[in-house]
Parts: structure tokens; sequence; C-alpha cells
């Protein structure tokens, strides 16, 4: 994406367990794709007694990785960000192995009723303990705080490693692309707030699900969300030249994108539309989909 300032993922292969802070280790699922780039990046906190945040997939290849990782270790905590398929289905499965609960937010259960993403709910997904804003949880080397950053998902969750001044951000933010915001569940309006939230917080560093690190964060967040602006903007030129349809604003706002990222970029430009929609700047002819016509406020 033009003027967000990603960097190439170097040094990683499947299963590896690689040590990439103090106190973080990460192991790389194989399941790379348009949504997930080279695959869920897994994060081990803490050492002897550790969390795990994002298991992933349930890959019986990557599940082993994981047990190698964790071999000789005591797993406290799984948590999970979110519930698409790519980060929370291993959740259970894993704390079981290891005499753990997950810790998390509930799958909100907001059905999808036109196109389907990759990435996909885990449906019915609860968690055994359920984390709050601003709930800490700690080992004997790390503290973990929730940070609730609905958006990209109403359950989405960041969790902050308060000993390395860090952010575990999900798919909130990601290392190698913008997020993808997906109604009726996502919402944009609060996204753009959830991100100033931590935007706010001045982390010296992001460990995105997907994706290398962020650690020259505050420009990264800049261009983030100025990119978020820009896109509201080319909508709006859209709808002033007179395309009243989402699908013809994607052809020409996301020409040079992947067009296997085309359905989701429909789901982020009508997040972007119901916006506003409701702040009064846009009209629509009908219940607010994909299939509907919009245009600018008189």
């Amino acid at each position: 994406m033009a003027g967000i300032p990603f960097v190439r993922e170097l040094d990683y292969k499947y299963g590896e367990i690689a040590r990439v802070s103090p106190r973080i280790r990460r192991v790389i699922a194989e399941n790379p794709g348009p949504f997930t780039y080279l695959g869920t990046g897994v994060y081990i906190v803490g050492n002897g007694e550790v969390a795990v945040i994002d298991p992933g997939p349930i890959i019986d290849a990557h599940f082993e990785a994981l047990k190698r990782a964790l071999d000789g270790e005591q797993v406290t905590h799984v948590f999970t960000t979110h519930t698409h398929l790519d980060h929370s289905p291993l959740a259970h499965p894993l704390a079981e192995w290891a005499g753990a609960k997950v810790y998390g937010r509930p799958d909100p259960n907001v059905a999808h009723a036109e196109v389907q993403l990759e990435e996909g709910d885990e449906s019915g997904f609860r968690p055994d303990v359920l984390v709050s804003d601003g709930e800490e949880f700690s080992g004997p080397d790390w503290t973990l705080e929730a940070i609730t950053t609905p958006g990209h998902m109403s359950n989405h969750v960041c969790y902050a490693l308060k000993e390395e001044n860090a952010l575990f951000s999900g798919d909130h933010v990601m290392g190698w692309s913008t997020t993808v915001i997906s109604p009726p569940d996502g919402n944009m309006r609060q996204y753009f707030a959830s991100l100033e939230k931590i935007r706010a917080r001045r982390f010296a560093a992001l460990w995105p699900t997907h994706g290398p690190p962020v650690m020259d964060v505050a420009p990264f967040l800049d261009a983030y969300a100025s990119h978020r602006r820009a896109r509201e903007a080319a909508i709006v030129e859209r709808m002033r030249v007179g395309d009243t349809l989402i699908s013809d604003m994607v052809k020409v706002i996301y020409k040079d994108v992947d067009n296997r990222l085309h359905p989701a970029a429909a789901h982020s430009v009508l997040a972007h539309v119901i916006q506003l929609v409701e702040e009064g700047r846009a009209v629509a002819d009908g219940p607010l989909t994909l299939s509907t016509n919009y245009g600018l406020a008189a």
C-alpha cells in the first residue's frame, strides 16, 4: 500500500522457533495466503512459565511445532486477539494439551449475508476467561495488558507487553498490509477510534500476527491512518463522478491491488460508506449492503 513503510519478512522457516526479543519467541504456521501473508505468527511470551498469543489454525505439523517450542515449559495462559479462523481454532486444543485456560472474547456470531471472506469466523468460539479492557495478566518475567480494539472485529483485543513497551497487535495493525474492515461486525468508526487509542500509547514495537514487526511505530501508525483517510477521500471522489455501486468503486480505487483481494476491499469500502452515511455525508437507496446504490448527500 503506497505511503505505508512496510518491510519485508526475512529469515523465517515454517515451524522454526525464532527468538525475537528477550521475552518473545515466534513460530509461523504454514498457512500462507492473500489474507495471511506468509502465515499466522504465533507468539510465546516469557521464559519457563509462558503465555501463547493467537495459536493459529489446526494444522497437525503446526501443532507439533508448537509442542516442540513449548517443551519443558509451563503454559499458563493461551490468549486470542479475535476469532478469525487463522487465529483462534488451535487455542482450546493447545490449552487442553498444556493444562491451561483460553483468554479472549467470544465470537460475535454475526452472519455475513454476502461475500464470505477467506479468513472467516470461528463460529461459536468461547474463551474460558473473558478479558476486559485494561485487565492485566502476568508470569514471572512478563505482564500483559488487554486492550480492546474493536474495528476489524468487534471482539478484537491487542495485548501490551509492559516490560518491553510492545504491543501484540493481532490484525488491528498488520506488518505487511492494511487490515480488512468487514461489516456488519467490522466497523470503520470503531476502527479509527481504536487506532487512535493505540497511537496514544506510544509503543516502542508492534508484533502483528501477520508480517514483520513494526519498530518505527509512530510514523507507521500515522501512515496507516492517512491511508484510511485517503481511501475515504477516493470513495467520495468516485461518488462525485457518478459511481453508485461499490463494485464499480473498487475497480478504480483498487486497480493496482491483487484481484483476489477485491472482495475484501469491497467490504472495507462498504465500511467507509456506512460511516459516510452515518455522518450524513452520503445517502443510500436501501439497506447498507454491498449491492446498494450510494451517492453524496445534497
